[in-house]
Formats: structure tokens, C-alpha cells, sequence
């Protein structure tokens, strides 16, 4: 080979490896901001509601623990719920104590009297909190919010993986 096929061969390499630089950089920070930004919540989230705790015996402490609110961590290391707080619309709120949501793992919070279990915390509440139609909001120890459903007798609104009644 010529030493000019010789130059132009490396030149042609050199521009292909640049393009492919160039082009491999701008794909990365494009594929993990679509990943994320399409996420429709962070870490820790609101990943279901069952509110219907109603009809004839609704008060008992059993149809009570009929309605809960679960919170789940995607993330892959468990996060300390010390502080953190689940309140209805009308203000109702439950404080979690001491607790920590393990990696991958949900919660439920229950209206009525029970045991906390690792997957199952109790409001302790003789009461209903959840209504037919509501807001759910879950905020940080800081007071910030972190996730947030609202649902009506017909729909839910706020994320997809939602719903009223049973889910």
C-alpha cells in the first residue's frame, strides 16, 4: 500500500472513532434522562390504595384494617422512615416511628388497631380515614412532599398504578 491509502485509512478511522465517540456520549446522558424522566415517582412512593372499607360493620377494627395505604421503596438500599408522614385530605395524619423500608420492599399502613410488622404498620385509629374520595399525601421528615394520589368514585389521578377500591 501507498503511503497515501496509508494516511487516508487511519484518517477515515480516526473520524469514524470520533463519530462514534460523539455520538455514543450524546445516546448515554439521552437513554438515562428518558430512563428517569419517565418514571412517574421517586424511591420511595404511594404504590397502592384500598379505601372501601364501608357498608354494614365499616367501624369494626377488621374492616378498619380493611383500608391501608402502601409505600414502597424501588430503591436497593432500605430508607429510614423516621419522621415521615401519611395524611388524608381532611388532615389525618399517621407518623412513622422508628421504622425503615427495607430495599425493594412495601409497607402497608392500616387504618385500625393491629401489630406493626415489618410489612404492615397500624394507625390505630377507631375510625375511618380513607374516603370514597381522597387525597393520599406521603411527605419526607422535612415536611416535603414526596408522592401524592388522589382518587374519586370513578377514577384515580396521579399515577397509573393506582386505583380506588381494592388494588
Amino acid at each position: 500500500m501507498s503511503v497515501s491509502v496509508l494516511t487516508t485509512v487511519r484518517r477515515l478511522s480516526a473520524a469514524t472513532a470520533v463519530a462514534a465517540a460523539v455520538v455514543g456520549a450524546a445516546a448515554l446522558p439521552a437513554a438515562a434522562a428518558g430512563h428517569h424522566s419517565g418514571r412517574s415517582h421517586g424511591v420511595v412512593y404511594i404504590s397502592n390504595v384500598r379505601y372501601d372499607s364501608t357498608g354494614r360493620g365499616a367501624r369494626t377494627n377488621v374492616a378498619l384494617n380493611q383500608q391501608w395505604v402502601a409505600v414502597t421503596n424501588d430503591s436497593r438500599k432500605a430508607v429510614n422512615l423516621n419522621g415521615w408522614s401519611l395524611s388524608d385530605a381532611a388532615g389525618h395524619t399517621f407518623t412513622f416511628h422508628h421504622y425503615s423500608l427495607g430495599a425493594r420492599a412495601t409497607v402497608r399502613v392500616h387504618t385500625g388497631v393491629g401489630r406493626d410488622t415489618r410489612s404492615d404498620l397500624y394507625q390505630d385509629r377507631r375510625s375511618q380515614v380513607w374516603d370514597k374520595s381522597d387525597t393520599a399525601k406521603l411527605r419526607n421528615n422535612r415536611g416535603r412532599l414526596v408522592d401524592q394520589i388522589s382518587w374519586n368514585q370513578h377514577r384515580a389521578t396521579g399515577h397509573p398504578r393506582q386505583g380506588g377500591g381494592r388494588h
